[in-house]
This record gives C-alpha cells, sequence and structure tokens, in this order.
C-alpha cells in the first residue's frame, strides 16, 4: 500500500495557475493586502467562500463582513493563502472519504475549524508564524484523501473500518499504510513544490518532538491542533482536554490555548 500511495502522489496534475499568482504575491515583502484582494476576486468561488467565513462564528469576527476587501484584510495574506490552497487542492483531488465516514463538505469544515482555531490560537502567540501554521492547518488533512482513494482502490474498505473501530484512526492507517497521514499530506505539497518549511511542519507533525529545533514550535502546534479537532466529530469537549494537555506538555502557550478554544467554543 505504501508504494501504491506514492505512485499516486506522482500522477497528481499540477494546481491552477492562480495558486501560483497568490503564492508568488504571499511570499513578496513588497506585494499588500490589496495585491491579493485583486488575484481574489477574480475567483468567484473563493470570494463566496472568504466571505462565509468572515461571518460565521469560527473565527469571531466583532461585525458583519460585506465586502472582498474587509474579509482579505481582517483574515490577512497567510490565512487567505489557506482558503485558496484548500479550495484548490479539493477541486484537484477526487474525494471518497466513504471509509472515513464522512463526506467532502464535513471534510472541509474540519479543515476549517483547524484552521479558526490556530488563527484564534496564534493571533495571541506570533501572528508571523501564521505565515506557516494557518495553510499548515487548512492542508495537512489532505494525505487522508490519498489514503482513502487507495483503500477504496485496493477494495478493503471494510477491513479498514474494522480496524479503525479496533485500534483507534491513527494507529489503522499506520498498520493498514504504514505510514502516517501527515507523511502522506507532506509527500503531496514536495510533489506540488510547496515552500520546505511547510512541508518539513506538517510532516513532522505526527512527531513534534523529533523535529529540528527549527520549526519544531511549528509542528508541535499543528499536532495539538490536529488533536483538539477529530474526526468526525471536530471540537468536542473530551479532544480540547487533550489537546490542552498536550500544548501544555510541549511547552507551549497552554493558558493561550485554553482561551482560543473557549472563544471556539461559545
Amino acid at each position: 500500500m505504501n508504494e501504491s500511495l506514492y505512485a499516486h502522489i506522482k500522477t497528481l496534475p499540477p494546481l491552477p495557475e492562480s495558486i501560483a499568482k497568490i503564492q508568488a504575491i504571499c511570499s513578496d515583502p513588497n506585494s499588500s493586502i490589496a495585491d491579493l484582494a485583486r488575484i481574489v476576486e477574480t475567483d468567484p468561488m473563493l470570494t463566496a467562500n472568504l466571505l462565509k467565513a468572515a461571518n460565521s462564528p469560527l473565527y469571531g469576527f466583532s461585525r458583519e463582513i460585506k465586502t472582498l476587501a474587509q474579509a482579505v484584510s481582517l483574515f490577512g495574506m497567510a490565512t487567505v493563502r489557506g482558503f485558496a490552497l484548500a479550495g484548490a487542492v479539493r477541486s484537484t483531488l477526487q474525494f471518497d472519504l466513504t471509509p472515513y465516514g464522512i463526506d467532502l463538505e464535513t471534510f472541509a469544515k474540519l479543515s476549517q475549524e483547524q484552521n479558526a482555531l490556530i488563527v484564534r490560537w496564534y493571533s495571541q502567540v506570533s501572528r508571523a508564524m501564521l505565515e506557516v501554521l494557518s495553510p499548515a492547518a487548512f492542508l495537512t488533512g489532505i494525505g487522508r484523501v490519498i489514503m482513502s482513494q487507495e483503500i477504496i482502490r485496493s477494495g478493503r474498505q471494510q477491513e479498514f473500518i474494522k480496524l479503525t473501530g479496533e485500534q483507534g484512526l491513527v494507529e489503522a492507517e499506520k498498520q493498514f499504510f504504514g505510514v502516517s497521514y501527515q507523511e502522506v499530506s507532506a509527500a503531496v505539497f514536495r510533489h506540488w513544490r510547496f515552500e520546505q518549511e511547510l512541508v518539513d511542519a506538517i510532516d513532522y507533525s505526527r512527531d513534534p518532538l523529533s523535529a529540528p529545533a527549527s520549526f519544531k514550535a511549528y509542528a508541535c502546534a499543528l499536532s495539538v491542533v490536529q488533536s483538539a479537532v477529530s474526526i468526525p466529530d471536530g471540537i468536542t469537549d473530551e479532544s480540547a482536554k487533550i489537546a490542552g494537555r498536550q500544548a501544555i506538555s510541549y511547552g507551549l502557550s497552554g493558558d493561550l490555548f485554553d482561551k482560543a478554544i473557549v472563544a471556539f467554543l461559545k
């Protein structure tokens, strides 16, 4: 199964050209929010998704957001980039998450919950780190899309579902494939030539304490958010407690994480 996964990744088509433009703007220190808004407004679906998210309770904005310029300004470049990348990936890949017991809408919702939580948390810790953490939180679950396709292709759905019930999802994935979903996600974004820092943060979020010092904090934060947002229920009281203890064990800002969770669950 491992070899089949990586062979599949090598056949993935490139992302749309508009994503390359957004990537270029977000990586250019001389670019502005206005430059990004001009690119985003050419994509009606992305514009609609940004305005819908800005007016949802997930991000906790205090007023109604009526214009794209407002939404882009409030979210910032990193989060807008995350929305764009997530949308492009969903339009590029075939989604059938039956082995995971969820549909595309639920997958998108869980990805957005991860992003919203990391944004609420790290807006109080380090906004600079959100340049990596925000898109990574959106994208880290993509490996499961590839895994699901391989499970279906092999005709072993019931075997995987049974294993999940016996051992839990993460252990079932490792036993079934020999790799974690984070490693598969990292391989996908390596194939698409994403920046190394983002790829490594996703890759090492499976075992953040083994990450090199230069991006260990990123991997630890992603790991906490992954624990908080469970499949299929999202953030629950129990998953929030587990994630909070994990944040403290990693030496992260547990009090600010708890504050973000409380605001999120209101």
